[in-house]
């Protein structure tokens, strides 16, 4: 039996819906089981902060965007790392600086807000070349691991060491955090498959181009594990956590989630994207940068100032449709 629009419009949001939960589930196991065995492993808490609290917070991302181009959407797969670099900055920080005021010192910024520039301009390079090669993955990537070797040897990335009893999610042994990890694997996997398809069907039926869906609903749901880290960390008012997990989440969405994805099978540029879209990531990413530099904190006001820049960044999509031509 044929289904309407309507109905197939309510099928595929209840798998985007499912596949944002499983996503953010997957993604809170992995990360849990992760920093155990990383402590276990005798790797310092600077170290899990910088690396694998950042890259775990960014593999629904991942998942999702290798997930989109292999199946032949490349639209999904950029579009979310372009939305989810947005709300990171725009929505994630915006409403974490309206619990708590971030302020953070320009020496102890400088390096890492560079590389996330840097990151942001070979992602410029690579729209305008029209396709991110795998040699050009392997460039970003390799990029990526060199950074990751120098904050390991030098400490540069100034985090607070929180002990949080509740960081490893309860795991105790070797074999549980395994298990957990496979279980946030396979979680990731699924919820990606789902999240893809319901983006893709429910893009057909309003008419939206899947790039634009990618940008927006599929970046606010893979943005969420960055949010929830950051709302936390601000109840604890840990203001390096917090802008660690966004200069960091920023630079590995396009230095390891671009660029995996890219390795797995060349990345296609879609036009949808070469505008607005693209430029507004590099803004909102150099506007934060700069500010951050020169005035060193973001107030309460600018944090609703920044939120409702999202809000409208976000209706500006659907409300005006020359934005994707």
């Amino acid at each position: 039996m044929d289904l309407s629009n309507y109905e197939l419009f309510v099928l595929a949001a209840g798998a985007i819906l499912f596949g944002l939960y499983l996503l953010i589930k997957g993604g809170d196991w992995t990360i849990d089981a992760a920093v155990f065995v990383a402590e276990r492993t005798g790797l310092s808490p600077l170290f899990i902060g910088a690396t694998i609290i950042s890259f775990g917070t960014s593999v629904p991302e991942l998942f999702t965007s290798v997930n989109a181009n292999l199946q032949g959407f490349p639209g999904i797969s950029l579009g979310n790392v372009l939305g989810s670099n947005i709300a990171n900055i725009l929505l994630v920080l915006g409403a974490t600086a309206i619990i708590l005021q971030v302020e953070g010192k320009a020496k102890d910024l400088i390096k890492d807000l560079a590389m996330m520039l840097l990151a942001t301009a070979i992602l410029v390079f690579g729209m305008m070349s029209g396709q991110f090669s795998t040699v050009l993955g392997l460039i970003m990537f390799g990029i990526l691991v060199a950074f990751v070797a120098y904050q390991y040897f030098t400490n540069t990335l100034e985090l607070e060491e929180d002990d949080d009893d509740d960081e490893d999610g309860g795991i105790d042994t070797m074999q549980a955090a395994l298990f957990i990890l496979l279980g946030g694997l396979i979680a990731l996997a699924v919820g990606s498959e789902m999240l893809v398809k319901g983006a893709v069907v429910s893009g057909t039926i309003i008419g939206v181009p899947e790039a634009i869906i990618g940008l927006t609903v599929v970046a606010f749901g893979t943005s969420l594990p960055e949010l929830s880290t950051c709302l936390a960390a601000a109840r604890k008012q840990s203001l390096g956590l917090i802008l660690g997990n966004i200069i960091g989440s920023n630079t590995f969405n396009i230095l390891s989630i671009v660029a995996i994805t890219a390795i797995i099978k060349p990345l296609d540029v879609v036009p949808v994207l070469m505008g607005v879209q693209m430029w507004a990531t590099v803004i909102v990413s150099v506007g934060f940068a700069a500010w951050m530099l020169v005035v060193g904190k973001i107030t309460k006001m600018m944090g609703y100032v920044m939120v409702a820049a999202y809000i409208a960044f976000i209706a500006a999509q659907y409300l005006l449709p020359q934005l994707a031509n």
